[in-house]
């Protein structure tokens, strides 16, 4: 969806709903009180952040009991909750934010728009180009502020460095190559869980079946639960592929993969993701068996220049390649989560968009869907008019 088609959808939302009155009138000393939902490692962590922002943890729901456990070490003064509904249900939380796996993603924000809470998602959004369209229609039903968690938008170096893509200094863009290495790959742990686990409550909508403890472990590598690596890496990288050329989705994908270390593993370790622009191409590797170039990194190759993004910085060469080695411009900026997550906290406070809103969360993980379409299918797959 480009951008005025997702303001002319935002104002008919806006003017269609009654006028929003705040919960409370923000002082610019006001500690925001949150809920946690899902406490593994990316929720423990997103915590941290929001409380070093300022902001209180009231409140944390998790399916296995030493993450809980954890996450309170974080915030003594959180009580507990093993259903988010409940967590939805206690008074005096502003806004929730949600760490669970992808495939209770949707139902979470769901439960969470009914509550009327504000939400911070984390990527992907969602499990399905469907269900996309779904959560995007759900949440442009109330007045929630809804930020899904791509921390790229909202990084000052990487939005200067759209601006000078916007301003023409690659020329005209023909190939981009987003890609991310890392050696990590092994067999999977499948002995037994230490600690209390809720399977049934972490399957939540997902086809039953008996518990075995690496789905639990690493659920990121079956399809019941997430799209892989594909959709949990590609969302981040493919979505800024699309904020720097001014696109949406592709028009086509191709993908071949391969479970080359990773056994027991149903979603590729290894792959390559082939799509269809209308003014360009683009490629999306993943290789989770070899730490060159470790890290990710996006190459945009234009008529005039070509840029290298990635997690130290953006680095440009001008064209032609042979006549000037060295680049022309080089800036070193991690990317910050902190930026991201005071983006939402303005935004929850003042009611304006958010760097990434559900329409954003939509476009950035419709290419990896794709993909994943064309690799289940072993074909070339176009993306539903």
């Amino acid at each position: 969806m480009d951008s005025n088609r997702r303001e002319i959808l935002t104002t008919a939302a806006l003017a269609a709903a009654p006028l929003f009155i705040p919960r409370k009138a923000w002082g610019a000393n006001d500690r925001m009180a949150y809920g946690l939902i899902g406490a593994g490692g990316r929720g423990r962590y997103l915590s941290r952040n929001f409380q070093k922002l300022g902001c209180e943890c009231v409140a944390a729901s998790e399916v296995y009991e030493p993450n809980l456990e954890l996450a309170l070490k974080d915030a003594a003064q959180a009580k507990s909750h093993l259903d988010y509904n409940d967590l939805l249900a206690q008074k005096g939380i502003d806004f929730v934010v949600i760490a669970t796996p992808d495939h209770q993603h949707a139902p979470n924000l769901y439960a969470a728009l009914k509550a009327k809470k504000d939400v911070y998602l984390e990527k992907p959004m969602s499990l399905s180009l469907e269900q996309s369209r779904e959560m995007v229609k759900a949440v442009r039903a109330t007045q929630q502020i809804v930020q899904i968690g791509m921390q790229r938008r909202s990084a000052p170096a990487i939005r200067k460095c759209k601006e000078l893509v916007d301003g023409g200094l690659l020329g005209k863009i023909t190939m981009v190559k987003p890609q991310w290495n890392w050696n990590i790959a092994a067999e999977l742990d499948n002995s037994p869980l230490p600690g209390k686990l809720d399977w049934k409550r972490f399957l939540g909508q997902a086809r039953d079946r008996e518990l075995q403890p690496m789905r639990f472990r690493r659920w990121r590598y079956f399809w019941d639960y997430s799209g892989g690596n594909m959709t949990d890496q590609g969302t981040h990288l493919m979505d800024v592929v699309q904020w720097f050329t001014n696109t949406t989705g592709p028009a086509a994908a191709v993908c071949m993969g391969q479970v080359a270390k990773m056994m027991g593993a149903q979603t590729p370790d290894v792959f390559c993701a082939v799509f269809e622009y209308p003014q360009f191409m683009a490629t999306w590797t993943l290789n989770y068996c070899n730490s060159y170039d470790n890290g990710w990194s996006i190459q945009f190759q234009g008529d005039k220049g070509t840029l290298i993004l990635d997690e130290a910085g953006y680095r440009i060469w001008t064209e032609p390649f042979k006549d000037h080695p060295e680049p022309s411009q080089k800036v070193d900026a991690p990317v910050p989560l902190e930026a991201h997550i005071q983006n939402f906290l303005d935004c929850v406070k003042s009611r304006q968009e958010p760097n990434a809103p559900v329409e954003v969360g939509a476009t950035a993980v419709s290419a990896p869907h794709l993909a994943n379409l064309a690799y289940h299918q072993k074909r070339e797959v176009r993306m539903p008019v």
